[in-house]
């Protein structure tokens, strides 16, 4: 029943208490005790509104991967809060394996996209190496992951 519950408020998050229940098949009361146990154990950590950079002027996105250097181990916490900062920055992902960050960025143009990896990002003591791959198209899963497996 959880599981429905959080398949249905991904794809609408914005959807009435009673109308959840219904999809579901459960009590509204017994809805909003279950939305309000997943928020209490942080499974449902809150709601958002899905935007378009693109539509708000900003059509550039691209994931930009970075190296740390090895002597910036001890900074990586401070780096994803500094990249959190960063006007450009959609996400900051914290990485196991070659890179240890991936950066998922929006500009209004190659020129500011270049601004930010070479000026900004490329030129922090604690930054190795950076690179950039374009985003031609993205679609966010609808989906849980791991619905069907245990």
């Amino acid at each position: 029943t959880d599981v429905q519950i959080l398949q249905l408020l991904l794809v609408d998050g914005r959807m009435p208490n009673s109308a959840l229940a219904a999809r579901v098949g459960i009590a509204p009361s017994t809805c909003l005790g279950r939305v309000r146990s997943l928020r209490e154990r942080g499974i449902l950590r809150g709601f958002g509104a899905d935007i378009d950079p693109a539509a708000l002027g900003y059509p550039i996105q691209a994931m930009v991967s970075v190296k740390m250097q090895p002597h910036a181990r001890d900074q990586l916490t401070t780096f994803m809060r500094d990249l959190l900062d960063l006007p450009l920055v959609l996400n900051a992902y914290l990485l196991g394996g070659n890179s240890d960050f991936l950066i998922h960025v929006a500009a209004a143009s190659v020129e500011r996209l270049r601004e930010l990896v070479i000026d900004e990002l490329n030129t922090s003591p604690a930054v190795a190496e950076t690179e950039t791959s374009l985003i031609f198209q993205y679609r966010r899963a609808a989906r849980i992951p791991l619905t069907t497996e245990s």
